[in-house]
């Protein structure tokens, strides 16, 4: 919240309200559901309600909670115009709905004037520190070993779900709060649907199966994709996979502090294209990942964004052909003077299992 405050004078604003919870729970601690929280120059109030009282008292620092009892917007207004004068109060309009700003501007009435926070909290977000590395590390190494202790039930006749549900069991039998998001499984033609749900559809012999996976552990994400063969692959499939990977150690070896994102977006396509095959890779190169499963920065064609020290990426080239299947390989990797680190461990080898 002080790195918060720091930003008030370059964006013109009195104070900051918060009102997206990933921010929320990243700045004072609260996970809970329904939550406010305006943090102003000298204090900070986290507005929330009666189901989280005892939460909120153990979990928010660096602010004092507020028990709504008559709704969370509502009580920040009555706080707003209680007060003398006219504040100014950053906002980040795309967190809000039409109908939530029609009632901040009811609850607040002519007491505050409402700016664009230009993402500050985001911005903030995007670099880590030493904790949030350390979680994201075990984060990245938990999910690698649970894909490993899934890789011996691969067969054909298993379900696509039934090896989704192996993967999210384990991630809590491990210590993990649950999957990062709904993880897929997809086999066959259908693993060239680049974000395809897993379905009943059974492992059939001489298909590809892409396994995109991530473990929320001590309140951060990973994220990690690895494709398989089930069978003896045939030559075509070799190249393609050989193909993702070198497009992968390229982008990876273009990661350091003061790259545009866009330049490691181009060094994968770039691998890709000497091969031909960069009309089959259809999505962006990485994105970034922390509190939530994507954040900044984009790791797409043209993005500007300059990289910093300590941002976590990943890092996901593929290539999908259909009737045939699609391959993607995905790591976390954490921006350093050096380069890219790798946090997923799990083997890159194209298993044919």
């Amino acid at each position: 919240m002080d790195r918060l405050r720091h930003s008030f004078s370059a964006l013109q604003v009195d104070a900051v309200l918060v009102s997206h919870l990933p921010n929320i729970q990243y700045l004072c601690g609260f996970t809970g559901s329904a939550g406010l929280l305006l943090v102003e120059s000298s204090r900070s109030i986290l507005f929330t309600d009666s189901r989280y009282t005892f939460q909120a008292a153990e979990e928010v620092f660096g602010a004092r909670v507020h028990i709504a009892k008559r709704g969370l917007i509502r009580a920040l207004g009555e706080l707003l115009r209680s007060r003398s004068g006219r504040q100014r109060i950053g906002l980040a309009f795309g967190n809000v709905t039409v109908a939530q700003k029609q009632a901040l501007d009811g609850a607040a009435g002519k007491r505050v004037r409402w700016a664009g926070d230009g993402n500050a909290v985001e911005k903030l977000r995007a670099v880590k520190d030493a904790d949030e590395i350390d979680r994201m590390r075990a984060a990245a190494k938990l999910i690698s070993e649970v894909f490993e202790d899934v890789v011996p039930e691969i067969r054909p006749g298993v379900t696509e779900l039934d090896l989704a549900a192996k993967i999210e069991y384990g991630i809590k039998h491990r210590g993990g709060s649950g999957p990062s998001f709904e993880t897929i499984v997809a086999s066959g033609p259908r693993s060239a649907w680049a974000h395809a749900r897993p379905t009943s559809k059974a492992l059939g012999k001489r298909e590809l199966v892409v396994f995109d996976q991530g473990a929320i552990l001590r309140g951060y994400c990973s994220d990690m994709t690895r494709t398989v063969y089930v069978g003896r692959a045939p030559r075509k499939v070799c190249y393609l996979y050989e193909a993702v990977l070198q497009a992968q150690q390229a982008a990876k070896r273009a990661i350091r502090p003061g790259v545009k994102a866009g330049d490691v977006d181009k060094a994968a396509r770039q691998s890709l294209e000497r091969l031909g095959l960069a009309k089959y890779f259809t999505h962006s190169t990485g994105h970034g990942v922390g509190i939530e499963i994507h954040e900044a920065p984009r790791i797409g064609k043209g993005e500007e964004t300059v990289l910093q020290e300590n941002m976590v990426v990943t890092v996901e080239p593929g290539v999908y052909l259909e009737g045939l299947g699609g391959i993607r390989i995905e790591d976390d990797v954490v921006v350093t003077p050096q380069g890219a680190v790798d946090l997923t461990t799990a083997p890159r080898d194209f298993l044919e299992l």
